[in-house]
């Protein structure tokens, strides 16, 4: 009997050092507004995301000994307005890691380095009417020119390093990502950037293979400065597809004041189309305010007013958009994390 009682005692010991080691973590957000656009034709909607991405997860790592560690990451969008869970597909991230003082080697799907500074500079996190990326890529008319372009915010299949986190406020990453006979998803590129207090800039690089002779080439650089009492930031980057030529930049601003966090952003676009001989350029204001009832949820106002001239067609989120219209965008909406 005594040797059943110290069996069981160390194996319980054992499954309790092993549960210590490793931690599954199931996470998400829920973000729910009603929205209202008026581009050429009006809407209004119950709609989602407007100040974060809804979404649905699991993350969890295991510590190898040595300093080693094992990482994974599966996230899925939600849509709560409609209850759909779009399948559930993790197309969001899904990947797994190896993590060490060497960095992190990070293997799946995930976001591109040339993507990052777009939504982490942005006051509005690229979410919402709001979002920087109004501004981004017109997918109809680069496709239109024999090409697709898979990679703008993720790619499949990719391999990523990231640096460690102890190199004294530098950081950055380089990924490549296999075609796999696909084209628009192989991609190479990189990030790097230096955070020191109230300074934080960073630069990225990538190019995509769009057709069996032409390639995507993007960079951008993007910023921020703390001054306490508010957060300024700004972007600049182009990418060049085919006979195309995009060049996109924005200044933001965010400021606490209590529990309100007020924030506003200004943008603005050009596109040199070469084989169509013209040019195109919108504008875009955009002005917002988040309430934070707990450190997980949050109530927000947002709006925005987009200008575009005669051979644009941009929109604030909603439906289509004659060339040259003008576009805005309201939403009143609740985002909880847990």
């Amino acid at each position: 009997m005594k040797r059943s009682l110290f069996a069981l005692a160390a194996l319980t010991a054992f499954a309790g050092a092993a549960s210590a080691q490793s931690s599954v973590t199931l996470f998400g957000v829920v973000d729910v507004n009603m929205r209202q656009v008026n581009n050429t034709d009006n809407q209004s909607q119950l709609s989602t995301d407007g100040n974060s991405s809804s979404r649905l997860g699991f993350r969890g790592t295991e510590d190898l000994g040595g300093g080693l560690r094992a990482g994974f990451w599966i996230e899925g969008a939600l849509s709560a307005d409609t209850g759909n869970a779009n399948g559930q597909t993790w197309q969001r991230r899904s990947t797994v890691s190896l993590i060490g003082n060497f960095g992190e080697v990070r293997l799946g799907r995930d976001y591109t380095p040339t993507f990052w500074n777009w939504t982490m500079f942005d006051p509005f996190g690229t979410n919402g009417v709001g979002s920087a990326a109004n501004l981004g890529l017109e997918a109809g008319r680069f496709q239109g020119s024999g090409g697709s372009y898979g990679t703008l915010v993720r790619a499949n299949n990719t391999v990523g390093y990231f640096l460690p986190a102890n190199l004294g406020g530098l950081y950055g990453q380089f990924m490549v990502a296999a075609g796999e006979g696909t084209l628009g998803n192989k991609y190479y590129g990189g990030r790097l950037g230096y955070s020191a207090g109230a300074f934080d800039v960073a630069a990225a690089f990538g190019q995509t293979q769009v057709t069996p002779n032409d390639d995507a080439d993007s960079w951008n650089i993007a910023g921020s400065f703390n001054l306490g009492f508010a957060k300024l930031s700004g972007y600049y980057g182009e990418v060049k597809v085919i006979n195309t030529t995009q060049s996109n930049y924005y200044i933001g601003i965010s400021a606490p004041v209590g529990p309100v966090t007020l924030k506003a952003s200004y943008g603005h676009v050009d596109n040199v189309f070469i084989t169509q001989n013209n040019n195109a350029s919108a504008d875009q204001i955009a002005i917002g305010a988040v309430y934070d009832l707990s450190k997980r949820t949050a109530l927000y106002a947002h709006g925005s007013y987009i200008s575009n001239d005669n051979a644009s067609f941009r929109t604030a989120i909603g439906p289509k958009l004659n060339v040259g219209d003008s576009s805005t965008g309201f939403e009143l909406g609740v985002r909880h994390s847990f």
